[in-house]
């Protein structure tokens, strides 16, 4: 009984000074603070670039991409709160994009990713939501798949893998939205098929029922028809609509359009993205998915959940060579379950290796889209530059900017670091601006 009493103490002990940060970082999480700050504090670094005149009157002036009102931060000293996996009413969520960023603002986010199920729909809002707090966005998408075990196909199970995204998006936008359309169309047969069973089993739900809680134009999901089945008493919470009714192979569950797991992971990779597999501790048998996944080129896995890190997981990331994250999974839905945006307390250490390999991917992505626009500048090509990056016309400043140089010079500040910005390659590019003329 001493020992654990001593137990006791000295985790409160070291949870205290651990908030408190009494003692100074070791040398690696100093480094690794001031890498993850660099870029996600680069909007309060910006300078208006060339002697261009940029208005002082406010966030609202410059776009959310000028001087932070709150002045710069203390590079190194601040360490960024990274949220990673989020929801809106665009998917299964429960609040608005604003929303999602209001509440990830006042809970200390610095970083988040919206990462709604099949859509990149909701990245604008947040984006435009995001620029008075100067938090940065990370395009990103919650795509659903299926695992097939070649030695069974008949044990299949669904699987999510998270895409994260440079902040002009896919390189390969309309590839990837085909793609995406066609999942979620799937979902709308999918939750047809599962209201025609609940109503076999004597539940009358109705379709309109489920389509209004959904949302307009947004593919039902079984939350969507859990919170149907609550509103129509049919069960006393969506917890027990999933076990009841809804859970994998349950009486009501039916399969969509899901493509298979390893194409979803190349597709991305080849749309300039980061492939990360989602709650891998939902799967029956996460080591056969996450090798597989892996092979077909898995950047990471989730790890860490509001309550901490897995630490089986956590030992097969690092014996497969993958990375390690987490998100909330936040949807709103006011559950005693659920976490709140923000909650995941992500290590900087985890952060700085997500940014380490995400970085040259995300740089490879701009300079590909960027590089389009300079060989044909017509409004296809920079409406594929800008599609998540919006740079309103206060920025111009004095200077007769060209609306590719807007981008470049102001709305790409906020990702590309000096370093990044000063490479051969991006250089070469922007010398060609020069010749595009406004009227294009």
């Amino acid at each position: 009984m001493t020992n654990n009493g001593k137990g006791k103490k000295k985790k409160k002990k070291t949870t205290t000074a651990t908030s408190k940060k009494k003692k100074p970082p070791p040398a690696e999480q100093s480094t690794a603070i001031r890498y993850v700050a660099e870029w996600a504090f680069l909007d309060d670094q910006f300078q208006p670039p060339f002697g261009c005149c940029v208005h002082n009157g406010g966030d609202e002036d410059h776009g959310g991409f000028g001087p932070s009102r709150r002045g710069k931060r203390e590079m190194g000293k601040e360490r960024p709160v990274f949220e990673l996996r989020c929801h809106s009413k665009f998917s299964d969520g429960v609040f608005s994009p604003t929303k999602v960023v209001e509440r990830a603002h006042g809970n200390g986010v610095q970083v988040l990713a919206l990462t709604d199920h099949d859509t990149l729909a909701g990245i604008p809002e947040a984006i435009e939501a995001a620029r008075k707090f100067q938090m940065k966005i990370i395009p990103g998408v919650e795509i659903s798949a299926v695992f097939m075990p070649s030695e069974d196909p008949s044990l299949e199970e669904s699987v999510h893998v998270l895409a994260y995204y440079s902040c002009c998006g896919p390189t390969r936008y309309d590839e990837l939205d085909k793609f995406l359309a066609n999942i979620r169309d799937g979902r709308f047969v999918r939750a047809k098929n599962m209201v025609m069973k609940l109503n076999k089993l004597k539940l009358p739900l109705k379709w309109e029922h489920v389509t209004h809680i959904a949302g307009k134009d947004v593919a039902p999901g079984r939350l969507h028809i859990a919170r149907a089945l609550v509103e129509a008493g049919y069960v006393e919470n969506t917890k027990q609509a999933f076990t009841r009714y809804l859970f994998d192979g349950g009486p009501a569950y039916s399969v969509g359009r899901e493509p298979p797991a390893e194409e979803v992971v190349k597709l991305i990779r080849n749309t300039g993205g980061v492939p990360v597999l989602a709650h891998p501790w939902a799967l029956r048998d996460p080591i056969v998915v996450i090798r597989a996944l892996k092979d077909a080129g898995l950047h990471g896995l989730e790890v860490y959940r509001s309550n901490g890190k897995l630490a089986a997981f956590s030992d097969i990331a690092d014996a497969i060579g993958l990375l390690k994250l987490g998100g909330s999974d936040f949807h709103g839905r006011r559950g005693p379950n659920e976490s709140d945006v923000g909650s995941v307390n992500l290590p900087v250490t985890t952060l700085h290796d997500f940014l380490q390999l995400s970085r040259p991917i995300w740089c490879d992505s701009i300079r590909d889209l960027v590089q389009m626009y300079a060989d044909d500048p017509c409004d296809e090509n920079l409406a594929r530059m800008t599609r998540f990056t919006r740079v309103r016309a206060s920025q111009l400043g004095c200077l007769p900017l060209t609306p590719g140089e807007m981008v470049i010079r102001h709305g790409l500040l906020s990702w590309l670091t000096p370093t990044e910005r000063q490479g051969s390659d991006f250089q070469a590019i922007m010398s060609r601006f020069s010749d595009i003329s406004v009227g294009h």
